[in-house]
């Protein structure tokens, strides 16, 4: 599909309905929120206009805007503006809400999704740093359709904590009787520090970045699964990664393989896995807790004999980094300190060229295909080109059982050779 043409009709900012108390306008940022990129995260969620929809669409745009509004009382933070990336200030400032029409169907549009043009249905692109900390753009296409793209500070939150706000919004909007509403507090658990000599930006690039999709469909994911299974297990059963260790293994294996050749002595390649911490801490903290409750675990795999196959070792490095995060490291990571000490001597190699590192992210099994604003569920989620290189954010397919989409953000060149990679493409299903 071409250029497609978004043109905003209207904004204006959505304020919450009652006034946030006096006593919750200081709302403190925890040591986690203090570290995180200043990005805004970007979603997406598309809605076909069902023909037997008997609320029109000017209605629905109405009731959008209502039901945000009271929304916004219980997540009242998010109407505020982040300061000194110490607390937010909660003073209901509102949160900026755009309309806009696409020049096009909707079915147009997800028949073929380019990853590079959803920022257009976005209020803001990612790396605007702003002290916003929610802004929202409904697009509505030709055939009645529409997108809602929010944007969430990540000061804030985490991806958990953005699909609990959409699902907020969306079970007020449906009247349903139960609404999970947030739970805050995290600067208890997570105290502030001073972070003088650390500057949480330091991973967004400037470079120009291609973000592709690529969809796994529920049998390739089974056969990359079955491909890194450890056979030298002493069980009876060989044990087989989960969905994220098989192509997190995969992706990065064949990155290697067609962008360096060799690799450089001179520099550490890393790995990183975006980890929830709710569920790992002593006693877990509740699935609605808010924030940026997350922590980036590293591996550092062997690059010797990188031309062979080395995923199975590799999955059995991840797997181990990952259980490392448990309720004494997390009790350590409470103190702050060392680990600011630790991402201050990573952040100057970063700076310095002598790290070179692939993230990922995954959103799957959250609820995202799970808002249903009153017409539905979206019959598809996604997001958009974010500023980093080597970045995979992973996310289930729609209405799939197993199925999965990466979304890969390479520098252009990288890109490039990536896309071209045979042994790659031949688990990639044909979009």
């Amino acid at each position: 599909m071409g250029e497609i043409k978004v043109e905003v009709i209207s904004r204006d900012t959505i304020k919450p309905s009652s006034p946030t108390p006096a006593h919750l306008r200081h709302f403190q940022l925890s040591f986690l929120d203090q570290t995180l990129t200043p990005i805004l995260m970007p979603i997406i969620l598309f809605y076909p206009m069902d023909g037997d929809v008997t609320v029109d669409s000017v209605e629905r745009l109405v009731w959008l805007k209502k039901t945000l509004s009271k929304t916004l009382i219980q997540f009242y933070p998010l109407a505020g503006r982040v300061k000194d990336n110490l607390f937010i200030d909660c003073s209901d400032q509102g949160v900026p809400y755009l309309e806009a029409q696409v020049k096009c169907q909707l079915s147009e549009f997800t028949c073929h999704p380019d990853p590079m043009q959803l920022t257009k249905f976005l209020p803001y692109a990612p790396d605007n740093i702003v002290d916003l900390v929610l802004a929202i753009q409904v697009n509505i296409f030709e055939c009645g359709g529409i997108a809602i793209g929010v944007c969430i500070s990540h000061k804030v939150a985490d991806a958990l904590s953005l699909v609990m706000f959409v699902n907020g919004w969306a079970a007020v909007a449906r009247r349903a009787a139960d609404v999970l509403y947030p739970q805050f507090g995290l600067a208890n658990i997570f105290p502030p520090i001073n972070l003088s000599g650390f500057n949480p930006s330091t991973g967004i690039t400037k470079e120009k970045i291609v973000t592709k999709r690529f969809v796994f469909s529920t049998s390739s994911v089974a056969a990359l699964r079955e491909k890194y299974a450890d056979h030298n297990t002493t069980e009876d059963l060989p044990r087989r990664p989960t969905r994220i260790e098989a192509l997190s293994a995969f992706i990065w294996s064949r990155f290697v393989a067609v962008t360096h050749g060799m690799a450089d002595p001179k520099r550490v390649y890393t790995i990183l896995h975006a980890v929830n911490l709710r569920t790992r801490m002593d006693p877990p903290l509740p699935e609605n807790y808010f924030g940026n409750i997350i922590r980036f675990v590293i591996t550092t795999p062997s690059m010797d004999g990188m031309k062979e196959e080395p995923c199975h070792a590799l999955v059995n490095q991840m797997r181990e980094a990952i259980e490392k995060i448990d309720g004494d490291y997390i009790k350590n990571l409470r103190k702050g300190v060392e680990h600011l000490n630790f991402l201050k001597e990573r952040a100057e190699r970063f700076t310095k060229g002598e790290i070179e590192s692939f993230r990922f992210t995954s959103l799957c099994r959250f609820p995202l295909y799970e808002a249903d604003f009153g017409w539905g569920k979206p019959i598809w989620v996604g997001s958009a080109s974010l500023p980093f290189k080597n970045l995979v954010v992973f996310m289930d397919s729609s209405g799939s059982n197993g199925g999965m989409e990466a979304w890969i953000n390479l520098v252009e060149e990288d890109m490039g050779k990536f896309q071209e990679d045979k042994e790659f493409l031949s688990f990639v299903s044909p979009t």
